[in-house]
């Protein structure tokens, strides 16, 4: 059957790796690229490089490796709710890219790598680099959002709540969030016990590691925020229903739905950030 690059939306060469999937709307006799090979997937590799180039960054400035104080991750972008609430909301950004010594970038970039390989073809560099921010901007609200009700709730002064927090967690759990619901699309030129069995994967990925981020935090005023593990995680959730219908609809079609879904969303997050700014 010939090949209507505006018929679908991606069609891997094995049902058994998503990863080695054109983008949405390549003649399909692209040739396959190897996993390690960066044209592959250039949104992954492009997020990777620039967590990497935070953290030599952060290294050559005379951070610790392994324990930088929160003095240090604050000068280069980490989160922290008085901040934020004080105007400086491009942390809520820059903290997506901002780590907590080497296990914790080498944990989260592995994460990203493989959740990265498995969404791109789905979504498209631009696509998947989109959704990082927006969903790591969404996992970051959230802490600064439960940082306010919290001290609001047992009257204290928000100072005493907030500590300080950094990682691309929160953008990772936002990419297998979307991944959950892209993965239930059965009109996917990919065998629908293939499918299951990759969104289960990717559930449990999800699962197991909430599980852990509620039951371990770094020490101190330091922390891996559970909550902009669930923050990021719902909206990568939210995101993903808006995009499913038109995921077979055509290249063109897809990325206009892409556009609306991702603007409507950014906004949705500024009212999000005056809101909880209106709180105190």
């Amino acid at each position: 059957m010939p090949h209507d690059p505006e018929s679908e939306i991606l069609a891997p060469r094995t049902a058994t790796d998503v990863a080695e999937a054109y983008a949405p709307g390549e003649p399909a006799d692209t040739p396959v690229r190897s996993e390690w090979d960066p044209r592959s997937a250039p949104g992954t590799y492009s997020l990777l490089a620039v967590n990497v180039a935070v953290y030599l960054w952060m290294l050559l400035s005379g951070v610790s490796w392994l324990s930088p104080t929160s003095e240090q991750l604050m000068h280069f972008g980490a989160n922290q709710s008085v901040y934020v609430l004080n105007g400086e909301w491009y942390r809520l950004l820059t903290a997506t890219f901002v780590h907590i010594g080497i296990i914790h970038i080498g944990t989260n970039m592995w994460c990203l790598w493989n959740l990265g390989l498995l969404g791109e073809p789905l979504l498209g560099p631009l696509g998947l680099i989109a959704v990082y921010v927006l969903t790591g901007v969404a996992g970051n609200l959230l802490s600064v959002f439960w940082d306010v009700w919290t001290a609001q709730r047992y009257d204290m002064p928000l100072q005493a709540v907030a500590g300080v927090g950094a990682g691309a967690s929160g953008a990772v759990f936002g990419i297998a969030g979307i991944l959950i619901i892209l993965l239930s699309n059965k009109r996917l030129p990919i065998p629908w016990s293939e499918l299951k069995r990759l969104r289960t994967s990717v559930v449990r990925f999800a699962v197991i590691n909430i599980v852990i981020g509620g039951a371990t935090m770094f020490g101190g005023s330091i922390r891996i925020d559970n909550s902009a593990h669930i923050g990021g995680f719902a909206a990568g959730l939210a995101l993903g229903p808006g995009l499913l219908a038109k995921m077979t609809a055509g290249r063109k079609r897809y990325l206009g739905r892409q556009r609306l879904v991702f603007f409507g969303a950014a906004f949705l997050l500024a009212a999000i950030g005056y809101g909880i700014a209106n709180m105190r």
